[in-house]
Formats: structure tokens, sequence, C-alpha cells
């Protein structure tokens, strides 16, 4: 059993950036793969970028490339969510998500992942 909690969601401007942070509870971090997803009000969850359980290869949903970096620390049991460039349109709920693999190629559907966080919300403002 995995345990995540989200941080770092909160009010930015356009342009701005936020970190978002995913502590995982456990021993066996590193055997997990690691999701992000979002859902804004009104529409179903999507996947936001993932990493594989050795940090290689992150994975990014397109209007997302080259504006969010995603990274890990399994010393801290902690994925990070870095967003720069931040648009309205990324407004949403966003979600840590975990799958124990340990493929190369990151899960990037929901029904791939295990265990969820409780989200947090990022608003951007025009």
């Amino acid at each position: 059993q995995v345990q995540l909690v989200e941080s770092g969601g909160g009010l930015v401007q356009a342009g701005g950036s936020l970190r978002l942070s995913c502590v995982a509870s456990g021993r066996t971090f590193s055997r997990y793969a690691m999701g992000w997803f979002r859902q804004a009000r009104g529409k179903e969850r999507e996947f936001v970028g993932g990493i594989n359980w050795s940090g290689a290869r992150p994975t990014y949903t397109d209007s997302v490339k080259g504006r969010f970096t995603i990274s890990r620390d399994n010393g801290k049991n902690t994925v990070y969510l870095q967003m720069n460039g931040l648009k309205p349109e990324d407004t949403a709920v966003y979600y840590c998500a975990a799958k124990q693999t340990f493929t190369v190629v990151v899960p990037t559907a929901l029904r791939d992942y295990d265990y969820w966080g409780q989200g947090t919300q990022v608003t951007v403002s025009s």
C-alpha cells in the first residue's frame, strides 16, 4: 500500500511558475513509476507527464512540453512537477499517481495506475 500526498498548488498569474511535490509513504518508492494527472472542472482527468522508476525518460503530454519538468528524488520518496510559463488553461486539480513497475516506458493511462493522491488545486489567472 502506498499513500501519496501532493502539495504546492495555489493561485498564480499567467506566465508564472509553481512547483508541485508528491511525497509517497513506504520504503519501496523506487519501484514505482510516477505520473502526474490533472482534471479541470467539467473535464475528464488527463495525463500530464510521468517518470519511470529510475528517473529516466520523463514523458509529457504535448500541451506542457517545454514548460513542465518532472523529476524524482528516491531518497526522499518524492516526485516533483515544475511548472513554468503557466497558462489559464493549466487551471485544474493536479494529482500524482503511482504504479509498481520496472518498465522503461512510463504508463500514460489512468487505468495503469494503482495509487492516487488527493490532489492539489492549481489556478492560473489571466
